[in-house]
């Protein structure tokens, strides 16, 4: 398992019974929280998942989820994170065995950093009626009609040229349907990336890639790479990618990239291939390349404005070593349920839900929903509903204060 359960050079002995006749540990030491705490690191990295210590300093590297997610709760404990976004724990757990060096000490509390215990307990219980109740549980139906409306989208907007021809306004209308095809491809991308559809995690990759590679033109294994960042450490700066976006284009470190070649751009160039095919014949390489332009455009919009505002209004800090619940409250909210707030936002209307929640498929959102509003209300956490205008209005008003404030820098006001 990459060697995860050797230790640093730097580890200095645990205190308890668990240093063994030649210096080092066993699985029986024993930590405090202090003493977890120190190893976060670069190059030294422990974390705590159900009051086990781990030692995952090799093992980041090889981290299926990628290096920088699971190491942004190195010296923290991960209990909540790593029930989260693993569709089977149980089965993950067995992973983690070699990466074991101890446990936390009997007299340490199970959460770090002062965090609400008894808050902490009721998620808990709530995430086990959410299971128990089956919301976690896909319907079929329902993402194969979506992908049915969508690929119908791209059917109609192909047949209104071969039909009618190409003019300006019948151009106009080609490009408002692709570009709805392409912003709804980009939420069920968004579903199948987070294994909220099938029950096996390697369907949802296998169709992932299919869907943000051949129906998007790009890579599942960036938007990987970026978007678990985002969902563990949301509006968190130097960890949130979201609101760090120091490079164009990140493949991430220690990620193989002989598959993103390989693979990635496979799927994202038959994409292209298969688009050129059908309006090569109408508009010619030129002309193609210009629609494709346009649609991006408009999709690139819709994309920013629905992701946006449930987003940027929030809460922007740095590391707080919250709990789950209270972290992803601070950093979302949602907008209210219609039948087309759902739809133009791929259910991302329910953001809250969705955050605390990665691996629920959206058709379920709406019936946590209440359940959350309850545990907030109970415990003072915020929990904001907002309209749909009122969420792009806060964006706007986003935007002017940070322009205020890079004109009054540069202008010394």
């Amino acid at each position: 398992m990459g060697g995860g359960g050797q230790q640093t050079e730097s580890s200095e002995p645990a205190k308890g019974d668990g240093v063994g006749p030649d210096g080092g540990r066993g699985g029986s030491a024993v930590y405090t929280w202090e003493e977890v705490q120190k190893h976060c690191h670069r190059s030294d990295q422990w974390l705590v998942i159900d009051r086990k210590v781990y030692n995952i300093t090799q093992w980041a590297k090889r981290h299926p989820g990628g290096i920088r997610v699971i190491s942004h709760f190195a010296g923290e404990d991960a209990t909540e994170a790593f029930v989260a976004f693993h569709l089977d724990p149980n089965f993950v757990r067995k992973f983690l065995k070699p990466l074991l060096i101890g446990e936390l000490a009997p007299t340490e509390p199970s959460q770090d950093h002062g965090k609400n215990a008894a808050l902490v307990q009721d998620f808990q219980a709530l995430r086990d009626r959410v299971e128990k109740e089956g919301l976690l549980r896909a319907r079929p139906l329902f993402f194969s009609l979506y992908l049915g409306h969508i690929l119908l989208l791209e059917a109609l907007a192909l047949g209104l040229l071969w039909v009618w021809g190409t003019s300006w306004s019948l151009t106009l209308l080609c490009s408002l349907m692709l570009a709805t095809s392409q912003a709804q491809a980009g939420w069920l991308q968004h579903d199948y990336g987070h294994l909220s559809v099938c029950k096996k995690s390697v369907w949802n990759h296998k169709l992932h890639k299919f869907v943000i590679g051949h129906l998007k033109g790009a890579s599942a294994n960036w938007w990987n790479h970026r978007h678990f960042q985002h969902h563990a450490k949301p509006n968190i700066f130097r960890k949130d990618p979201d609101i760090n976006s120091l490079h164009v284009f990140v493949l991430g470190d220690k990620q193989p990239v002989e598959v993103v070649i390989t693979v990635d751009l496979a799927w994202a160039m038959s994409f292209y291939l298969r688009f050129f095919c059908c309006y090569y014949p109408f508009f010619g390489f030129f002309g193609s390349v210009a629609l494709i332009s346009f649609v991006r455009f408009l999709e690139s919009h819709w994309f920013v404005w629905v992701t946006q505002m449930s987003h940027l209004p929030m809460e922007m800090d740095h590391e707080r070593q919250q709990d789950w619940l209270t972290m992803q409250l601070s950093a979302t909210c949602n907008i209210e349920q219609s039948t087309f707030n759902d739809w133009f936002s791929g259910h991302l209307n329910f953001q809250i839900e969705h955050h605390l929640f990665p691996t629920m498929p959206r058709h379920n959102y709406h019936l946590v929903a209440p359940l959350v509003r309850a545990l907030c209300e109970k415990h003072g956490v915020p929990y904001q509903v907002k309209t749909l205008q009122k969420g792009m209005t806060d964006v706007v008003r986003s935007l002017k204060k940070s322009g205020d404030l890079w004109l009054d820098a540069y202008l010394h006001k």
